[in-house]
């Protein structure tokens, strides 16, 4: 037995001692409530209860859960901690969600919940296909893309949903593209994603969803086996004779999903938020050189992934000046940490334009499960938000911020849909 099984059974051996052998958070039916709080927001704002309990106490007991300790990190140098270091935590979730089902599609796999080696291997599968100078080839086709969304909006207009006419089909057709996937049901996926990180029925809600998306990833990959194409699942079969069709649909779903539905999320409360500061609209506008800080500042800010992947820990020790025992899992609050004043200074609850967090916030993550398409995120993010200022500088809400339905209990916070008018109602009589 390899030192990796030999720890992932130890865990696994004191986890189910500590929990009489029924660990299952597949049968949990509801989120209990205290463990809600780093999901639970007011509009685009954490509820002020994580602001307050991070200042007080930035690793948290939130409760226990099938007998284990359930630790919250929530201020920014305890969660660079947890999140890089390479060792202290395992991230293999899989032999606690139950085995209610054995096909395939639920087999939770990807990058998210292994670990090295296996992570190690893995992740060199995907890296080559996302450096920077590989994805300057997807800029026409990015471009194209929102051009072509922004003049379907006029048709659409006065009064358009961003989210499915803009936010959903950019990121949802790039990913297609990249992937070689056929641009087909976008409606059915349209509610997949959500409801992939969506709590609010539980673990085997979510789970569910998950194994409806795999589904079609892995029927995709096993048609693509005989006859690869030129996009990327081609690429790894091709690249990875040895790799399992198992193995190349897990890394495919993690990029298919955070390929898309955290774009979306970006996309329609970034559009938001530029609705509430016309100022940053001006910048788009006057300098489109400015929409590197701009996006950074609403990657810090929105959080659209509001935890990370749950950690697990290898040994007893101490975080934050308290003492977390093996096994026990902690949950990293990505968006209280990215609201930490000690790390973002002044008023870190206000969305800034002029400030520059660089890329030290966690909007994608950090250490070795940072985000893999971080950076293809960002190349459409950037020329979305300068093309949708440039065409659209007046457009305002059709409804009242307090009509807006926002994701409850959501891993991946969103906004259901986001009525805008195009132009200013005088502008639209001239």
């Amino acid at each position: 037995m390899g030192i990796r099984s030999w720890v992932g059974s130890w865990i696994g051996r004191r986890i189910l001692s500590r929990t009489g052998g029924q660990l299952d958070l597949s049968r949990l039916e509801s989120v209990p409530r205290p463990f809600r709080l780093p999901l639970l927001r007011t509009g685009l704002d954490p509820v002020p209860a994580l602001g307050d309990r991070r200042d007080a106490e930035p690793v948290t007991r939130l409760g226990k859960l099938f007998g284990l300790s359930i630790w919250l990190v929530s201020g920014y140098p305890e969660a660079r901690e947890v999140l890089g270091h390479r060792d202290g935590y395992s991230n293999d979730v899989r032999p606690y969600v139950g085995n209610r089902d054995t096909s395939d599609a639920h087999d939770i796999g990807g990058l998210g919940f292994t670990d090295p080696p296996d992570h190690t291997r893995l992740r060199k599968m995907l890296t080559p296909e996302f450096t920077r100078r590989r994805l300057q080839r997807l800029d026409p086709l990015i471009s194209q893309t929102i051009q072509r969304q922004l003049d379907d909006l006029s048709s659409r207009g006065p009064i358009v949903d961003l989210v499915r006419d803009f936010a959903f089909p950019i990121p949802f057709g790039v990913i297609c593209d990249l992937l070689g996937l056929p641009v087909e049901d976008r409606d059915e996926f349209l509610e997949l994603g959500p409801a992939r990180f969506d709590l609010m029925s539980g673990g085997m809600g979510a789970l569910g969803a998950g194994a409806t998306s795999r589904t079609f990833i892995i029927q995709a990959v096993r048609r693509q086996r005989a006859d690869p194409g030129d996009g990327l699942i081609g690429q790894l079969i091709v690249n990875n004779p040895d790799a399992t069709d198992l193995e190349i649909a897990g890394l495919v779903d993690g990029v298919f999903t955070g390929g898309y539905e955290t774009s979306v999320s970006m996309l329609s409360l970034g559009s938001l938020v530029l609705m509430r500061n016309p100022e940053a609209i001006r910048m788009l506008t006057d300098d489109p050189g400015s929409v590197d800080q701009i996006v950074e500042e609403m990657l810090r800010y929105l959080s659209v992934v509001q935890i990370g992947f749950p950690r697990f820990a290898k040994q007893d020790h101490e975080l934050g000046g308290r003492r977390i025992k093996a096994g026990d899992p902690i949950l990293v609050s990505l968006s209280g940490a990215n609201r930490d004043p000690r790390q973002f200074g002044d008023h870190p609850d206000a969305f800034d334009p002029h400030r520059n967090p660089g890329q030290s916030h966690f909007g994608f993550g950090y250490g070795m499960h940072r985000c893999v398409g971080a950076e293809l995120a960002r190349m459409e993010l950037r020329a979305a938000f300068v093309a949708l200022a440039r065409q659209y500088p007046e457009m305002r809400l059709a409804v009242e911020p307090g009509e807006l339905e926002f994701q409850r209990l959501s891993i991946v916070y969103g906004v259901k849909s986001l009525p805008v008018r195009l132009h200013s109602e005088q502008t639209a009589t001239l």
